[in-house]
């Protein structure tokens, strides 16, 4: 088993917040493992028998951060040959002038790429982020949405990945959903989502709460959450145009719902 977030490692922490790794928290402590800042035997407390158990895992995490790192070289590259500015308008970028720069905007936030594919913003940029972006601006086909939401498992080839995105994706977020009433309004104020009121949205989707965010201009994602109610318990899914795919592969989908759950997760342990 690898660890997919902050909160699996958080489960086998002793919890005393002791202070005594630097941290404030234990669920602090468990975010800088993850991101491979700190080790498990930095932790006073953990069982020696715990920490040789699980270091295997961490050491895989390490793996598939390097072939991210790999993979994200490699469409840098990929970026440098093509004619960057040509691609601007199809995919809802804007070419800035003669810089040889693209403006791209991405969950209300701007996005800059230059011709060498260097991606800058003002805020922090993600390589589980940067890496869908890339193959967006690449391979994307630059379809308009057509206003008609699908589950994740009905587009084209979701169906062999749905299992996994709804365990690293939707049931990540359902949790938090339920453990944080605020979390829509954060994604309306943080990511200049909006509220749902597309008359497409057809009546067995239409939730509680829907909030659409855009992570890139011809890419929308709706998020739906069903309160528990009469003894049933809480749902959450993600819905998305269909005709995603034609401007995302299913593989960079997937990457950008469950690397959104991941960074949400992250956000509710900075502000816990």
């Amino acid at each position: 088993m690898k660890f997919k977030s902050p909160l699996e490692i958080y489960k086998i922490l002793p919890k005393t917040n002791c202070r005594q790794c630097d941290f404030a928290t234990c669920m602090a402590f468990s975010a800088a493992v993850f991101k491979a800042q700190k080790r498990l035997a930095d932790c006073a407390h953990l069982d020696k028998s715990k920490i040789g158990r699980y270091e295997e895992n961490l050491g895989a995490q390490s793996s598939i951060e390097r072939l991210r790192e790999d993979s994200l070289k490699d469409l840098k590259e990929k970026i440098s040959k093509i004619d960057l500015l040509s691609r601007a308008e199809s995919m809802g970028a804007e070419s800035n002038g003669q810089n040889g720069k693209i403006t791209i905007k991405c969950l209300g936030k701007e996005f800059e790429i230059d011709a060498e594919g260097n991606l800058t913003s003002q805020c922090h940029t993600h390589v589980w982020f940067a890496i869908p972006l890339f193959n967006y601006i690449l391979f994307g086909a630059g379809i308009d949405p057509a206003g008609e939401w699908v589950p994740f498992r009905e587009l084209k080839d979701g169906a062999s990945w749905n299992g996994l995105f709804e365990q690293r994706c939707e049931k990540p977020l359902k949790k938090i959903a339920d453990d944080c009433p605020e979390l829509f309004e954060s994604l309306i104020n943080i990511f200049s989502g909006t509220r749902a009121a597309n008359p497409n949205i057809p009546s067995n989707i239409k939730a509680d709460v829907s909030v659409i965010l855009l992570p890139f201009p011809k890419l929308p994602i709706l998020i739906c959450y069903w309160r528990p109610e009469d003894g049933l318990e809480s749902e959450l899914h993600l819905f998305f145009d269909r005709t995603a795919e034609r401007n995302l592969n299913i593989e960079n989908i997937f990457a950008l719902g469950t690397g959104l759950a991941s960074m949400l997760e992250k956000i509710i342990l900075k502000h816990t």
